[in-house]
């Protein structure tokens, strides 16, 4: 007899456009993942790395009761004793040292759902309030953030390219081609892209690199971590030549920018860029006259010496040729929510008291929205102190792989007296784990991406129910925390009020919160005020595909996103004044001629994909790429293993030839080094070098705004290994 087969309708969540799927499921089982053909914006485009997503959840490496690690290794145990005796650990811990000894690091998967977001932060917040948090955004966004919160007063007003309006689009140290978009959900970006060239415009990439996407485009090398002076140069062509739009009347600092940008005209930063004054000074012209331009910057800008800066010098150029808040330039989607700004505001004055006041314990590094730099995990686990890390908790992170110098990290975690990993896989993190519990996939629990409402090139809702029940005994991460807490004893006002709550029958959950944000958001019911409006359940029941709430975003939005009392941009700052001067100090080792830069794959995200088997067909590993001219001086060839150095470690990895990379410059993807003590062995068997051993975890190297792990740039040699 046949089983039954439905076809429900979902989306992904591995990577920001969040690209409408139809799941197969057959006997309750999924079995299979395609393209949604109905879905408003990806309309049947999806990636091979969602596709391939069926492997992930259905994996028979995948953790599906909870683990817990014995002298012999790991071991299932059942819910009861495994949260049973994490909890006594965590009183007992809490009851000596204080909240101060616990960490948590929360990794990117759960960027992208609402259960983990909610249950990491009650639990590293309700512990107590001088516990440590820490996530991935201190690898790829930490800059972003603060270099909004400098300028506009807030970090979660990010202004994102009107794709479907403008006319000339600049991509700085961005590949969404592959990476499909950051700080940017638009589906199917590659054909907006195309679009823009369609309607009579241009797209330039800015890189070091031909990658897929300049591929496509037109390229403009760069040399590797010298955005900031290209960036200096285009304002300072724009002020000497007249060409400073009359909006810049809006903020304050024009006059103060205008002499920080003065003595870095093209032909003096043209030694750092290695690009021509002439065409510096006609991208300038071009971004100032044309009436819809915008410059878009990604992790390439936000991961070298001076990532802030860099990140603030987009959004400067951006303004001063009057593309800020305008159509087809670099706009700000907003919610719509009724009184969206005052709690802007509110939260923008909270945030920026917090990061005058806040500082690490080791090496006094600020904090980016209450998130210490998680460079600095390892070093707060052995430095003896108050607030030294005795229990950490990792969720869906594999910070071993991502943070710099991991082999620290590796040999840090031992000195735990409690380590618990909230993951699918016992990966090179969770390895080292007192217990790994297991968690839902993104196609076992309802979802709605909180976390990129607010960074779509359409605004859009979608929300969507499980498609198939838990692997296993898998738990979302809100059930497993919200668990555990009630089975501590620790008193702090959070852990007693949810306790409380619960013996009076209360079980909190944080889909109503949710469901508040649909209602009050542009396309919301607003409680019963507007018929037929948006709730959760709506989005569910009649617009499983999604629904379109506005044709275009609006501009014009200043006022409701610039959270300063005055409500005028602040482009001067003591400390963008700081990282000029010492943009212009800089110099780099003689020792170590050539500049590491990564680079993402098609078939990778991070270090978690690398046990499907459809995505590692052909026997993939790990590529770098470097210059053929760079390599013939040393003898190296395509195909050969070769060793690269840096001032803080080295690796050895294959190595690919070309000409499509600017010489003097070597690109490693990153997310590889898988070395057997995880519990994936396919991921195992690829082995790969963990680049990140060439980077460094001392608190002098992290970026100095906003506590961001240096990935780009790095000075390294290169030689045939053996």
């Amino acid at each position: 007899m046949a089983g039954r087969v439905d076809h429900k309708p979902t989306f992904c969540r591995i990577c920001e456009p969040l690209c409408g799927m139809v799941a197969t499921i057959e006997d309750g089982r999924l079995v299979a993942l395609r393209p949604d053909k109905q879905h408003p914006l990806s309309s049947g485009f999806a990636c091979q790395k969602g596709i391939a997503f069926t492997e992930v959840v259905n994996d028979p490496d995948r953790v599906r009761t909870p683990l817990r690690r014995t002298a012999s290794g790991f071991e299932p145990v059942s819910w009861d004793d495994a949260l049973d005796d994490i909890a006594a650990r965590l009183d007992d811990i809490h009851r000596k040292h204080g909240s101060g000894a616990f960490g948590w690091y929360l990794g990117n998967p759960a960027a992208f759902s609402y259960s983990h977001l909610f249950g990491a932060m009650s639990f590293a917040k309700g512990v107590g309030r001088h516990s440590h948090f820490f996530t991935s955004s201190s690898q790829d966004t930490s800059s972003r953030l603060i270099a909004s919160q400098l300028l506009y007063g807030s970090p979660m007003s990010v202004p994102i390219p009107d794709l479907m309006r403008t006319d000339l689009l600049i991509l700085m140290g961005a590949n969404p081609v592959v990476s499909h978009g950051s700080f940017l959900t638009a589906p199917r970006i590659r054909d907006r892209m195309h679009d823009i060239v369609d309607r009579g415009g241009r797209v330039i990439v800015i890189d070091p690199r031909r990658s897929e996407t300049a591929a496509q485009f037109d390229w403009l090398g760069i040399v590797p971590d010298s955005d900031a002076y290209l960036l200096l140069s285009l304002l300072q062509v724009m002020f000497t030549d007249g060409l400073v739009d009359a909006a810049a009347a809006r903020a304050d600092g024009v006059t103060w920018l205008r002499n920080q940008c003065a003595r870095f005209a093209p032909e003096n930063t043209a030694r750092h860029t290695g690009i021509a004054p002439d065409t510096v000074r006609v991208l300038a012209r071009d971004l100032a006259t044309t009436p819809r331009a915008a410059v878009y910057g990604r992790l390439g800008t936000c991961v070298g010496r001076h990532g802030t800066l860099t990140t603030y010098l987009i959004d400067a150029v951006n303004f001063i040729a009057g593309n800020l808040d305008r159509p087809g330039g670099s706009v700000f989607s907003t919610l719509g929510m009724p009184g969206q700004k005052w709690g802007l505001k509110a939260m923008g004055w909270s945030l920026r008291q917090s990061y005058r006041r806040k500082r690490t314990r080791v090496g006094g590094a600020r904090t980016a929205i209450g998130a210490e730099p998680a460079a600095l995990m390892a070093k707060e686990i052995t430095t003896a102190g108050e607030r030294q890390i005795r229990a950490l908790f990792v969720g869906a992170g594999n910070p071993v792989l991502s943070v710099p110098n991991g082999d620290e990290l590796e040999r840090a975690v031992g000195q735990l007296d409690l380590m618990v990993g909230l993951d699918l896989y016992v990966n090179e993190t969770t390895a080292h784990c007192d217990y790994v519990l297991p968690v839902t996939t993104m196609y076992e629990r309802d979802d709605f991406a909180v976390t990129f409402q607010t960074f779509q090139a359409t605004p859009f809702r979608q929300a969507t129910a499980a498609v198939v029940e838990p692997v296993g005994q898998a738990r979302t991460e809100w059930d497993i925390i919200a668990d555990l807490i009630q089975r501590t004893k620790t008193r702090t006002p959070l852990f007693l009020l949810l306790r409380a709550l619960r013996r009076c029958g209360v079980r909190l959950h944080p889909r109503p919160l949710v469901d508040i944000m649909i209602r009050m958001a542009d396309g919301g019911n607003r409680f019963g005020m507007r018929r037929g409006g948006l709730t959760f359940r709506r989005l569910i029941e009649q617009y499983p595909h999604g629904v379109v709430v506005a044709p275009e975003l609006r501009t014009g939005v200043l006022d409701e996103v610039v959270a300063y009392r005055a409500g005028r941009i602040r482009l001067r700052h003591d400390d963008i004044t700081s990282e000029i001067a010492a943009l212009s100090r800089r110099s780099a080792p003689t020792a170590y001629p050539m500049r590491l830069i990564g680079m993402r794959e098609p078939r990778s995200e991070n270090s978690w994909l690398h046990n499907s088997p459809i995505l590692m067909r052909g026997n993939r590993s790990q590529r770098a790429v470097m210059h053929s001219a760079d390599a013939d001086r040393r003898g190296i060839t395509t195909g050969d293993t070769v060793t690269v150095c840096s001032p803080f470690g080295q690796i050895t990895v294959a190595v690919e030839l070309t000409t499509d990379i600017v010489p003097g410059t070597i690109a490693v993807p990153h997310g590889w080094g898988h070395k057997g003590t995880g519990r994936w062995h396919l991921a195992n068997s690829a082995g790969g070098a963990n680049v990140n051993q060439l980077t460094s975890s001392d608190p002098d190297d992290l970026e100095a705004l906003a506590g961001m792990s240096w990935l780009t740039g790095i000075p390294v040699e290169v030689a045939a290994h053996g």
